[in-house]
């Protein structure tokens, strides 16, 4: 699942994902779009954005720990900032790791999930 308030990432990152063979079960712009889905589709993953406009990805990522049953997904935060300007908030978040959004694909969201420890 993809979590981002600009319309224009949520297709390109869901195109660019998909062709590399990641299933991409929703996309939502707003945390309670996400908190819904995630209820609904059960993700294994859910990409944030930490900018959701008005709403703090941060906290959306987690309120989809706490909130969507009894195995949540895991929340991937994305920026279009480096990780160095919120390393401090990643660490102590809900979150298993950060991606820049310049950095996003299939083979980086499966390193980071490798490396904290999911299959």
């Amino acid at each position: 699942m993809i979590v981002d308030d600009c319309p224009d990432f949520l297709r390109a990152a869901r195109s660019l994902l998909e062709g590399q063979g990641i299933t991409v079960v929703g996309v939502a712009s707003n945390g309670l779009q996400a908190l819904r889905q995630a209820r609904q589709f059960r993700p294994d993953v859910a990409l944030v954005d930490i900018d959701l406009g008005g709403e703090c990805g941060l906290e959306l990522a987690s309120r989809l720990r706490r909130e969507t049953g009894p195995s949540p997904p895991l929340v991937v935060l994305v920026s279009i900032h480096a990780e160095d300007d919120y390393a401090g908030m990643i660490e102590g978040s809900a979150a298993v790791g950060f991606l820049a959004k310049t950095d996003l694909s299939g083979n980086a969201i499966r390193a980071l999930l490798a490396e904290w420890g999911s299959p």
